[in-house]
């Protein structure tokens, strides 16, 4: 199978649609349902359903969707991996989610800079999935994971951190003075629902919940009654008195991870690597 082809499938398989697909593509309709097809025939598989008024993915077509992105991740890091070996200047891009990890990252960034030989390091913080993302196409060299909500699947990694979940709330709310509350009583929460957090293709989930894309657009719907969230313990810090803090015994604990990609040879990402073990 070539890229391209891979693509081509990608896109009508997301958008479950030859014509919004051709479009995403800039190309004509026609030959891309003729590569499908095309396809299917050299796979001795039926990819797609092809209804009267709507298309959906067959077993194996579910199956190809999730190996295509996996390949075209792969092809994209392989690019970004080898013009950065290149580049005139040594150095680290370091991923990490806005917001989470806040402490452990600065000090993670201060000890490794006290090393000798010690490049310089770029951080690059983005939302929910993000650095996940980034270190898979091979854009960051390394990034502060976080388990259960993030995948390590084919990253190497280290443990740095665990910590329990709490529930946000609104300051005032009656379940705010509770010593602690059950995942079963957050989702019974109709007047707060769980927020949505966009999948890696940009599509919410379906749910009563808001949908929200960063912690900040997050913390002002908990303040104006419209959501609660279970998060990590340690972003209690960066909330706002007009915010409740009960913990969630019950809540899977999140744990903190470095990962980069695997059989790496640098030793910038290792002596980093060391440095995050050490403290």
């Amino acid at each position: 199978m070539e890229t391209r082809e891979l693509r081509y499938f990608v896109a009508v398989a997301e958008e479950l649609h030859f014509g919004r697909a051709a479009q995403r593509l800039t190309m004509a309709q026609p030959p891309l349902s003729r590569a499908i097809q095309q396809l299917e025939r050299r796979l001795g598989v039926v990819l797609l359903h092809r209804g009267s008024r709507a298309i959906t993915l067959t077993e194996a077509g579910s199956v190809l969707l999730r190996e295509a992105r996996l390949a075209l991740e792969a092809v994209e890091a392989a690019e970004h991996r080898t013009r950065r070996a290149a580049a005139d200047q040594p150095g680290l891009v370091l991923a990490a989610k806005a917001g989470a990890s806040s402490e452990l990252l600065s000090k993670l960034l201060d000890a490794y800079a006290a090393e000798p030989g010690a490049v310089t390091v770029e951080v690059v913080l983005g939302g929910p999935g993000e650095p996940e993302r980034l270190l898979r196409n091979g854009s960051a060299d390394v990034a502060l994971l976080h388990r259960p909500y993030d995948s390590t699947a084919g990253f190497d990694t280290e443990d740095l951190h665990t910590e329990q979940q709490v529930v946000v709330l609104p300051a005032g709310h009656p379940l705010s003075n509770r010593p602690h509350i059950s995942m079963a009583e957050v989702n019974a929460l109709t007047d707060l629902p769980l927020p949505r957090w966009p999948r890696p293709d940009g599509s919410y989930p379906d749910g009563p919940g808001p949908q929200v894309r960063d912690h900040t657009q997050l913390t002002q719907l908990i303040r104006l009654g419209r959501a609660c969230a279970v998060m990590p313990e340690s972003l209690r810090a960066q909330l706002r008195d007009d915010h409740a803090i009960v913990p969630v015994p019950d809540a899977p604990p999140v744990t903190t991870v470095i990962a980069w990609p695997p059989h790496s040879r640098s030793k910038p990402i290792a002596d980093l690597v060391r440095t995050a073990m050490r403290h």
